[in-house]
Protein backbone atom coordinates (compact mmCIF):
# COMPACT_ATOMS: atom_id res chain seq x y z
CA UNK A 1 0.00 0.00 0.00
CA UNK A 2 1.11 3.56 -0.70
CA UNK A 3 0.50 5.64 2.42
CA UNK A 4 1.57 9.09 3.54
CA UNK A 5 1.33 10.64 6.99
CA UNK A 6 -1.03 13.60 7.22
CA UNK A 7 -1.20 14.96 10.77
CA UNK A 8 -2.43 12.04 12.90
CA UNK A 9 -3.69 9.97 9.95
CA UNK A 10 -2.21 7.78 7.25
CA UNK A 11 -3.70 8.55 3.84
CA UNK A 12 -3.75 6.04 0.98
CA UNK A 13 -3.08 7.31 -2.55
CA UNK A 14 -2.30 6.16 -6.07
CA UNK A 15 -0.81 8.01 -9.04
CA UNK A 16 -1.69 7.16 -12.64
CA UNK A 17 -0.07 8.66 -15.72
CA UNK A 18 2.06 11.77 -16.27
CA UNK A 19 1.47 15.42 -16.99
CA UNK A 20 -0.13 18.25 -15.05
CA UNK A 21 -1.63 16.91 -11.78
CA UNK A 22 -5.35 16.15 -11.60
CA UNK A 23 -6.50 15.32 -8.09
CA UNK A 24 -9.76 13.37 -7.88
CA UNK A 25 -11.94 13.24 -4.75
CA UNK A 26 -14.52 10.46 -4.48
CA UNK A 27 -17.96 10.43 -2.89
CA UNK A 28 -19.47 9.24 0.38
CA UNK A 29 -18.61 5.61 1.29
CA UNK A 30 -16.58 5.24 -1.93
CA UNK A 31 -12.79 4.91 -2.26
CA UNK A 32 -10.04 5.29 -4.86
CA UNK A 33 -11.01 2.04 -6.63
CA UNK A 34 -14.67 3.07 -6.93
CA UNK A 35 -14.02 5.40 -9.87
CA UNK A 36 -15.18 4.32 -13.31
CA UNK A 37 -12.07 2.71 -14.89
CA UNK A 38 -12.89 4.32 -18.24
CA UNK A 39 -12.69 7.72 -16.59
CA UNK A 40 -9.44 7.23 -14.69
CA UNK A 41 -7.74 5.43 -17.59
CA UNK A 42 -8.80 8.09 -20.07
CA UNK A 43 -7.71 10.97 -17.85
CA UNK A 44 -4.38 9.32 -17.03
CA UNK A 45 -3.44 9.46 -20.72
CA UNK A 46 -3.41 13.26 -20.47
CA UNK A 47 -2.70 14.04 -16.79
CA UNK A 48 -0.98 12.80 -13.68
CA UNK A 49 -4.08 11.51 -11.94
CA UNK A 50 -3.91 11.46 -8.15
CA UNK A 51 -6.46 9.19 -6.49
CA UNK A 52 -6.77 8.87 -2.73
CA UNK A 53 -9.08 7.51 -0.08
CA UNK A 54 -10.81 10.28 1.85
CA UNK A 55 -10.24 9.72 5.60
CA UNK A 56 -12.80 7.21 6.85
CA UNK A 57 -12.93 5.46 3.46
CA UNK A 58 -10.86 2.66 1.97
CA UNK A 59 -7.39 2.42 3.43
CA UNK A 60 -7.15 5.94 4.91
CA UNK A 61 -7.40 6.49 8.63
CA UNK A 62 -9.77 8.90 10.32
CA UNK A 63 -8.22 11.75 12.22
CA UNK A 64 -8.93 12.02 15.93
CA UNK A 65 -10.12 15.57 15.21
CA UNK A 66 -13.82 16.38 14.82
CA UNK A 67 -14.84 15.31 11.28
CA UNK A 68 -15.74 18.13 8.91
CA UNK A 69 -15.53 18.89 5.22
CA UNK A 70 -13.03 21.63 6.15
CA UNK A 71 -10.83 19.04 7.87
CA UNK A 72 -10.98 16.77 4.81
CA UNK A 73 -10.01 19.75 2.61
CA UNK A 74 -7.10 20.60 4.93
CA UNK A 75 -5.89 17.01 4.81
CA UNK A 76 -6.17 17.02 1.01
CA UNK A 77 -3.98 20.14 0.91
CA UNK A 78 -1.35 18.44 3.07
CA UNK A 79 -1.50 15.36 0.86
CA UNK A 80 -0.68 17.57 -2.13
CA UNK A 81 2.24 19.04 -0.22
CA UNK A 82 3.54 15.59 0.68
CA UNK A 83 3.40 14.56 -2.98
CA UNK A 84 5.21 17.71 -4.12
CA UNK A 85 2.30 19.18 -6.08
CA UNK A 86 1.89 22.89 -5.33
CA UNK A 87 -0.97 23.19 -7.83
CA UNK A 88 -3.40 20.84 -9.56
CA UNK A 89 -6.66 20.56 -11.39
CA UNK A 90 -9.30 19.26 -8.98
CA UNK A 91 -12.27 17.00 -9.67
CA UNK A 92 -14.72 16.12 -6.92
CA UNK A 93 -17.84 14.01 -7.21
CA UNK A 94 -20.76 14.03 -4.77
CA UNK A 95 -19.18 14.39 -1.28
CA UNK A 96 -15.88 14.90 -3.08
CA UNK A 97 -17.43 17.93 -4.77
CA UNK A 98 -18.17 19.41 -1.35
CA UNK A 99 -14.57 18.82 -0.30
CA UNK A 100 -13.37 20.37 -3.57
CA UNK A 101 -15.51 23.48 -2.95
CA UNK A 102 -14.10 23.83 0.54
CA UNK A 103 -10.59 23.27 -0.79
CA UNK A 104 -10.72 25.95 -3.48
CA UNK A 105 -12.26 28.43 -1.04
CA UNK A 106 -9.41 27.89 1.43
CA UNK A 107 -6.53 27.17 -0.96
CA UNK A 108 -7.38 29.02 -4.19
CA UNK A 109 -3.76 29.24 -5.33
CA UNK A 110 -3.48 25.45 -5.33
CA UNK A 111 -6.28 24.91 -7.89
CA UNK A 112 -5.80 25.49 -11.61
CA UNK A 113 -9.28 24.38 -12.73
CA UNK A 114 -12.20 22.94 -10.78
CA UNK A 115 -14.72 20.26 -11.80
CA UNK A 116 -17.77 19.47 -9.65
CA UNK A 117 -19.73 16.32 -10.51
CA UNK A 118 -23.09 15.36 -9.00
CA UNK A 119 -22.47 17.85 -6.21
CA UNK A 120 -24.31 20.39 -4.04
CA UNK A 121 -23.63 23.34 -1.74
CA UNK A 122 -25.15 21.98 1.46
CA UNK A 123 -26.96 24.01 4.10
CA UNK A 124 -30.41 25.47 3.53
CA UNK A 125 -29.87 25.71 -0.24
CA UNK A 126 -29.37 21.97 -0.66
CA UNK A 127 -32.28 20.34 -2.47
CA UNK A 128 -32.56 16.85 -0.95
CA UNK A 129 -33.69 13.71 -2.74
CA UNK A 130 -37.28 12.58 -2.61
CA UNK A 131 -37.76 10.34 0.42
CA UNK A 132 -40.01 8.05 -1.60
CA UNK A 133 -37.32 7.50 -4.22
CA UNK A 134 -34.52 6.60 -1.81
CA UNK A 135 -36.43 4.98 1.04
CA UNK A 136 -36.44 1.40 -0.26
CA UNK A 137 -32.69 1.17 -1.05
CA UNK A 138 -31.86 2.64 2.37
CA UNK A 139 -34.31 0.57 4.49
CA UNK A 140 -32.69 -1.32 7.38
CA UNK A 141 -29.21 -0.45 6.14
CA UNK A 142 -27.68 -0.86 9.61
CA UNK A 143 -28.65 -4.56 9.58
CA UNK A 144 -27.11 -5.37 6.23
CA UNK A 145 -23.81 -6.94 5.32
CA UNK A 146 -21.39 -4.70 3.38
CA UNK A 147 -22.30 -6.53 0.17
CA UNK A 148 -26.03 -6.14 0.76
CA UNK A 149 -25.54 -2.43 1.47
CA UNK A 150 -23.63 -1.91 -1.77
CA UNK A 151 -26.09 -3.93 -3.84
CA UNK A 152 -29.05 -2.05 -2.40
CA UNK A 153 -27.45 1.32 -3.17
CA UNK A 154 -27.12 0.57 -6.88
CA UNK A 155 -30.48 2.12 -7.78
CA UNK A 156 -29.38 5.40 -6.20
CA UNK A 157 -26.33 5.58 -8.48
CA UNK A 158 -27.43 4.23 -11.87
CA UNK A 159 -30.58 4.31 -13.97
CA UNK A 160 -32.80 1.24 -14.14
CA UNK A 161 -32.07 0.87 -17.85
CA UNK A 162 -28.32 0.94 -17.28
CA UNK A 163 -28.54 -1.63 -14.47
CA UNK A 164 -30.66 -3.94 -16.62
CA UNK A 165 -28.42 -3.68 -19.71
CA UNK A 166 -24.97 -3.61 -18.08
CA UNK A 167 -24.91 -6.45 -15.56
CA UNK A 168 -21.16 -7.07 -15.97
CA UNK A 169 -20.36 -3.41 -15.34
CA UNK A 170 -22.58 -3.30 -12.24
CA UNK A 171 -21.05 -6.49 -10.81
CA UNK A 172 -17.56 -5.14 -11.45
CA UNK A 173 -18.45 -1.91 -9.64
CA UNK A 174 -19.80 -3.88 -6.67
CA UNK A 175 -16.69 -6.04 -6.41
CA UNK A 176 -14.37 -3.03 -6.72
CA UNK A 177 -16.22 -1.20 -3.98
CA UNK A 178 -16.16 -4.27 -1.73
CA UNK A 179 -12.36 -4.51 -1.89
CA UNK A 180 -12.35 -2.13 1.07
CA UNK A 181 -15.89 -1.69 2.45
CA UNK A 182 -16.55 1.52 4.36
CA UNK A 183 -16.72 1.05 8.12
CA UNK A 184 -19.66 2.22 10.21
CA UNK A 185 -17.34 4.64 11.99
CA UNK A 186 -16.06 6.07 8.72
CA UNK A 187 -19.53 6.40 7.22
CA UNK A 188 -20.88 8.15 10.32
CA UNK A 189 -17.94 10.57 10.34
CA UNK A 190 -18.36 11.48 6.66
CA UNK A 191 -22.13 11.80 7.03
CA UNK A 192 -21.69 14.12 10.00
CA UNK A 193 -19.18 16.23 8.06
CA UNK A 194 -21.58 16.56 5.12
CA UNK A 195 -24.52 17.42 7.36
CA UNK A 196 -22.63 20.43 8.71
CA UNK A 197 -21.28 21.57 5.33
CA UNK A 198 -22.52 24.78 3.72
CA UNK A 199 -20.79 26.76 0.99
CA UNK A 200 -23.51 28.78 -0.77
CA UNK A 201 -22.71 32.20 0.69
CA UNK A 202 -19.02 31.73 -0.18
CA UNK A 203 -19.40 30.37 -3.70
CA UNK A 204 -19.10 33.83 -5.35
CA UNK A 205 -15.53 33.89 -4.01
CA UNK A 206 -14.47 31.01 -6.27
CA UNK A 207 -12.35 32.59 -8.98
CA UNK A 208 -10.92 29.62 -10.86
CA UNK A 209 -12.44 28.19 -14.07
CA UNK A 210 -15.18 25.83 -12.94
CA UNK A 211 -17.07 23.08 -14.78
CA UNK A 212 -20.22 21.61 -13.23
CA UNK A 213 -21.45 18.22 -14.49
CA UNK A 214 -24.68 16.54 -13.44
CA UNK A 215 -26.99 13.78 -14.58
CA UNK A 216 -30.59 14.75 -15.29
CA UNK A 217 -31.70 11.41 -13.82
CA UNK A 218 -29.80 11.78 -10.55
CA UNK A 219 -32.19 10.75 -7.74
CA UNK A 220 -29.60 11.04 -4.95
CA UNK A 221 -28.56 14.65 -5.57
CA UNK A 222 -31.34 16.20 -7.68
CA UNK A 223 -30.07 18.14 -10.72
CA UNK A 224 -31.48 21.44 -9.41
CA UNK A 225 -28.45 21.46 -7.10
CA UNK A 226 -26.15 21.86 -10.09
CA UNK A 227 -28.08 24.92 -11.23
CA UNK A 228 -27.70 26.47 -7.78
CA UNK A 229 -23.93 25.94 -7.94
CA UNK A 230 -23.67 27.35 -11.45
CA UNK A 231 -25.66 30.47 -10.62
CA UNK A 232 -23.51 31.19 -7.57
CA UNK A 233 -20.01 30.44 -8.96
CA UNK A 234 -18.84 33.26 -11.24
CA UNK A 235 -18.23 32.35 -14.88
CA UNK A 236 -18.83 28.65 -14.27
CA UNK A 237 -19.92 26.29 -17.03
CA UNK A 238 -22.81 23.88 -16.43
CA UNK A 239 -23.49 20.74 -18.44
CA UNK A 240 -26.27 18.22 -17.87
CA UNK A 241 -26.18 14.65 -19.14
CA UNK A 242 -29.70 13.75 -20.18
CA UNK A 243 -29.57 9.99 -19.65
CA UNK A 244 -27.27 9.82 -16.62
CA UNK A 245 -27.83 9.22 -12.94
CA UNK A 246 -25.57 10.09 -9.99
CA UNK A 247 -22.49 8.10 -11.07
CA UNK A 248 -22.62 9.44 -14.67
CA UNK A 249 -21.75 5.97 -15.99
CA UNK A 250 -24.49 6.02 -18.61
CA UNK A 251 -22.62 8.64 -20.68
CA UNK A 252 -19.09 8.23 -19.35
CA UNK A 253 -17.43 8.65 -22.76
CA UNK A 254 -19.09 12.07 -23.16
CA UNK A 255 -18.20 12.94 -19.57
CA UNK A 256 -14.56 12.08 -20.24
CA UNK A 257 -14.51 14.09 -23.47
CA UNK A 258 -16.09 17.09 -21.74
CA UNK A 259 -13.58 17.02 -18.89
CA UNK A 260 -10.56 16.75 -21.18
CA UNK A 261 -11.85 19.56 -23.40
CA UNK A 262 -12.32 21.79 -20.35
CA UNK A 263 -8.88 21.05 -18.90
CA UNK A 264 -6.92 21.40 -22.17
Amino acid sequence: MTLTQVDDSKIYYEILGDGFPLLMIHGLSEHSHSWDPKLTKGLSKKFKVILFDVPGSGRSELSKKEPSVKLFADQTSKLMDNLGNPKAHMLGTSMGGSIAQEFVLNYPKKVEKLILCSSQCGGSRFIPPSIMRIQKPMDNKTNRSPEDSVRNSIRLLFTEDFIRNNSDYIENYIQRKLTVPVTTKGLLAQTKALKNFSSYERLPLINVPTLILHGNKDVLVPPQNATILAEAIPNSKLMFFENSAHYLAEEIESVLETIISFLD
